[in-house]
């Protein structure tokens, strides 16, 4: 049973249930009926929108006749164990939560249903059903932690995009700086080899203005003494496949003792 508000669909469910108690006669125990009326009656004063204390006294009532006739269900069997119902337990707050706050107009207890969802019964299916309470304990408090790990991820900007994407974008970041760094020192070679080490003119490695390696010796009186450098032009892929030929196959043959 939930107390019900101020809205046109649940005041149609208290007409509705004004209906149901007068056909429940002579079919059920007539302290069930009465139970029913106290609790209709309770909804029917705290759904008002202003609250005197002659309405809190009389609200006050309601609930003792309702908590009075409801042992009808214990003692017939229907809920032997007793009761202990959060809706029902909540009831007896209403009096002091008026006092406080005032008249609980347009209020639905669904909340505690929706909570106990989340807090209990998600967490139990998810124990292992034997001593679940430390169980499902955990699993509330690690919920709460990522919730607000979420929270305060979210406000750091930590959860825009997916981790691949960044992972690209940084790769991105790192090869488009290396590219960069290799056209500049590739462009200085160039212009070191145009231009001469000191800028007069005389490129090439031995700085006489040619490119590549210097192949001809006594070019204007230099000898290239050192191993031939790389040729200009476009890199190629090159291998070497050498000759097939006979080899010559060396036997020693050792003799102990007469050979005959």
């Amino acid at each position: 049973m939930k107390v019900i508000n101020n809205s046109t669909r649940y005041a149609t469910v208290l007409n509705s249930g004004q209906v149901f108690t007068s056909t429940l006669e002579g079919y059920v125990h007539v302290d069930i009926i009465k139970t029913l009326t106290a609790f209709l009656d309770f909804c029917y004063i705290a759904r008002q929108n202003v609250l005197t204390e002659d309405s809190l006294n009389a609200l006050d009532t309601a609930l003792e006749r309702f908590h009075h006739y409801r042992e009808i269900f214990r003692v017939s069997g229907v809920h032997p164990t007793g009761f202990s119902l959060p809706r029902q337990h909540s009831l007896k707050h209403y009096r002091r939560h008026i006092e406080n706050f005032g008249a609980p107009n347009r209020l639905c207890s669904s909340i505690t249903e929706s909570k106990h969802i989340t807090a209990v019964k998600k967490p139990w299916r998810q124990s292992s059903r034997y001593q679940a309470l430390q169980q499902m304990l955990t699993i509330n408090t690690r919920n709460d932690k990522l919730a607000a790990a979420q929270v305060d991820f979210s406000s750091r900007g930590m959860l825009e995009g997916t981790c691949l994407g960044e992972t690209l974008q940084t790769l991105i970041r790192e090869l488009g700086s290396n590219v960069t760094s290799d056209n500049n020192n590739n462009n200085n070679n160039n212009n070191n080899e145009q231009n001469g080490p000191d800028g007069n003119g005389e490129g090439g490695p031995d700085g006489n203005g040619e490119g590549g390696a210097d192949l001809d010796i006594g070019h204007n009186g230099d000898e290239d003494n050192g191993s031939p450098g790389p040729v200009d032009g476009p890199p190629i892929l090159s291998e070497v496949i050498l000759a097939h030929k006979r080899g010559i196959v060396f036997c020693s043959i050792c003799y102990i003792g007469d050979p005959d």
